[in-house]
């Protein structure tokens, strides 16, 4: 049997992603990285963990995978992203009423933030849409 044990997001400037997502996230590296590559897990509890890789491949305007990530009070943590140096996304493909938002980090690596507060979305994707 297989599980997903780690998600890795290209990036270009390792040392930058690895600030934005440990501070995004809470999380801190597993060991020591380099310039090329580390692993972000969980500070505290077990969780999934994220890789941020060494890319000279630019981010895709529609990636084919993203990241979700659900909040209780998904205002406040998009106002905090943003502050840490993320953007928003021109997403021309949301619903009425969406429970998500789609956001970029510093590499331009796309992200939907959900509403976790309301009912949980149906299927695999946020209610009305990719998302990313």
């Amino acid at each position: 049997m297989l599980t997903i044990g780690t998600t890795v997001l290209g990036v270009q400037d390792v040392a930058r992603a690895t600030s934005f997502w440990r501070s995004a996230l809470g999380y801190r590296p597993r060991q020591a990285g380099d310039e090329t590559w580390v692993v972000l897990e969980p500070a505290d509890e077990p969780g999934a963990r994220l890789a941020l890789m060494l890319s000279e491949t630019p981010s895709q305007p529609r990636p084919r995978v993203h990241l979700d990530l659900y909040a209780d009070d998904p205002e406040a943590e998009i106002d905090r992203l943003l502050g840490l140096g993320a953007t928003r996304v021109d997403w021309d493909r949301y619903p009425p009423n969406p429970d998500f938002a789609v956001l970029a980090d510093p590499d331009g690596n796309r992200f939907c933030v959900i509403d976790k507060s309301g009912p949980p979305p149906t299927g695999d994707v946020p209610a009305g849409g990719t998302g990313g």
